[in-house]
């Protein structure tokens, strides 16, 4: 029997979920239908529901921004307070597009029960757009010149930092120290000490810590991590995730403003632990370009899929690490580089077997970026017997060999080239997908989540889950043992780019295996390639 587009279509006839699931199997007969009931049986994949928050009662949560740029612009909003400028071109977009629904989706938006009250920033022209933008007749926006006046100023409950990245640990610890709550930006720190120094701070404080990993809000993850835990894919042996960008914004060429000089610009605490440098707007603006301040693709982007991967897997961290690539595409004084590739090993990982005990363990996760092609590679799962792609919907396709459904396939049940399910939360939704580039976030998990049909913010949701434990107790769903997992992996990796050599991990004593004459620390903090010194690595 062969099934059509068409049948597979009429075969949702009568499913009530969340969103909409596809399943290999035609509803055109009652033989058809007992054949979908048969798989359906057979998989018994459970679409994820948005998960129970308890409200946020009680007095305004006093939160403090540390950092108002780009990101910290994007979290403020999440917490629902945009600028004006921000909604007058937000409103000029939606007259050009109806579909752009930003401005409706945020108008739309749960209001939290926070109160703004500080804001920190080294460059003037961004505290005063802050202050002049959320200051009221009875709530002034007080400025803070370093982060330490803020947080022990005993008039913050909590801070978000959007900072460069050699900044997260320093301010996330000085926070959880004085039992202030952090939600911090990813990566969650900028070297292997900070990882230890940052987890010790956290498990000694009252306070919550949460890394702002807003995918794990995303129901097509969580439908995922059902998947794989019911073994419908099988044994997974190799995943693979991509980042693909083709534009100087996503090179991290932002915009400088006109404004910025000296005197608007604290450079000395810029720099804080970096390298003293004379004035450099292109290093202020475009930080993400160096080792000095940020963690390149490894830190800045690997994260975002290693994490995502790690909340619907639980695989931890690697066994060993092995990077390759260089400054291909960008040549303009960066020394991160634009193309990377990074094998992660887990010889002991396992989902699970369809075959003989024994046979099948261990799985490699392949991430390869480019920042010169944009064309869209998915993020696929590859198990024995089925395969997974994974993005903001989900696709489930048998495997010719599975041994789990060779009877199925056999008698033409199922197909190798037609999925056995597909899930999309953003069935009956408009969708305002109006970039290659917002395409490329929403399939990370990282723009939006779809909760009955309705398009939802997922950084609004992750910022949601931090405040309610605040208020109420319990955990969130990426704190410091999910922040230590992401950070030292990616941190495997830039070691690994830098040294040209695999790095090592030792489970047992949680710690990198060592290399004698190597400091890790110096080595990520670097603007050398050590791998193109061989002399340095013995």
């Amino acid at each position: 029997m062969k099934w059509t587009r068409r049948d597979l279509l009429l075969g949702l006839g009568g499913l009530p979920i969340l969103g909409a699931v596809w399943w290999a199997g035609a509803a055109t007969s009652v033989g058809s239908r007992n054949k979908r009931s048969e798989i359906l049986e057979q998989l018994n994949i459970k679409p994820s529901l948005p998960p129970a928050v308890p409200g946020i009662g009680g007095e305004p949560v006093r939160i403090g921004i540390i950092g108002f740029g780009i990101r910290g612009e994007q979290l403020t909003r999440a917490l629902g307070f945009a600028t004006d400028e921000w909604k007058e071109e937000m409103r000029l977009e939606a007259e050009e597009d109806p579909n752009n629904k930003r401005l409706e989706d945020f108008e739309k938006q749960e209001r939290l029960n926070v109160k703004l009250v500080g804001i920190c920033d080294i460059f003037d022209v961004r505290a005063e757009k802050f202050i002049n933008s959320f200051s009221t007749d009875d709530n002034q926006i007080k400025r803070y010149l370093t982060y330490k006046d803020m947080i022990q100023s005993g008039e913050v409950d909590a801070v978000v930092i959007a900072t460069p990245d050699h900044w997260h640990a320093p301010m996330s610890i000085e926070a959880l120290n004085n039992n202030v709550h952090v939600y911090v930006e990813k990566p969650m720190t900028h070297t292997i000490g900070e990882t230890y120094a940052l987890r010790e701070a956290a498990e000694k404080s009252d306070a919550v810590f949460a890394v702002g990993h807003q995918h794990r809000q995303t129901l097509s993850f969580g439908t995922a991590r059902d998947i794989v835990e019911k073994g419908t894919l099988g044994h997974v042996s190799l995943i693979q995730t991509n980042t693909n960008r083709n534009d100087d914004n996503g090179a991290w060429n932002y915009d400088i403003h006109e404004k910025a000089s000296p005197d608007t610009i604290d450079w000395e605490q810029f720099l804080g632990s970096a390298p003293k440098v004379p004035f450099n707007k292109n290093h202020f603006f475009r930080w993400r370009k160096w080792w000095a301040y940020g963690s390149g693709l490894s830190g800045d982007l690997l994260t975002h899929d290693y994490d995502r991967l790690n909340c619907v897997l639980n695989m931890g961290i690697p066994a060993s690490v092995s990077a390759s690539g260089g400054i291909y595409t960008h040549n303009d004084g960066r020394n991160v580089p634009d193309v990377i590739q990074v094998n992660m090993e887990f010889p002991d990982y396992s989902t699970g077997s369809s075959q003989t005990k024994g046979k099948e363990k261990g799985m490699t996760f392949c991430y390869s970026a480019t920042l010169g092609n944009g064309f869209n590679r998915p993020t696929i799962l590859m198990g024995h017997d089925a395969t997974m792609e994974l993005g903001n919907r989900l696709t489930v396709w048998p495997d010719g060999s599975s041994t789990r459904y060779a009877d199925m396939l056999e008698m033409e049940k199922m197909r190798p080239d037609v999925p056995i399910y597909q899930y999309d939360p953003a069935a009956n939704a408009t969708d305002a997908v109006s970039s290659a580039t917002s395409q490329y976030f929403a399939d990370k998990g990282l723009m939006w989540t779809y909760i009955d049909g309705v398009r939802v913010d997922s950084t609004f949701l992750h910022m949601r889950e931090w405040l309610s434990v605040i208020k109420n107790g319990g955990n969130v769903s990426c704190g410091i043992k999910e922040g230590f997992d992401e950070a030292i992996s990616a941190h495997m990796a830039g070691l690994s780019w830098k040294l040209g050599r695999k790095i090592e991990w030792n489970a047992a004593r949680q710690t990198l295996k060592p290399i004698e004459g190597i400091d890790f620390d110096q080595v990520l903090l670097g603007n050398e390639n050590w791998n193109m010194q061989p002399e340095m690595v013995g």
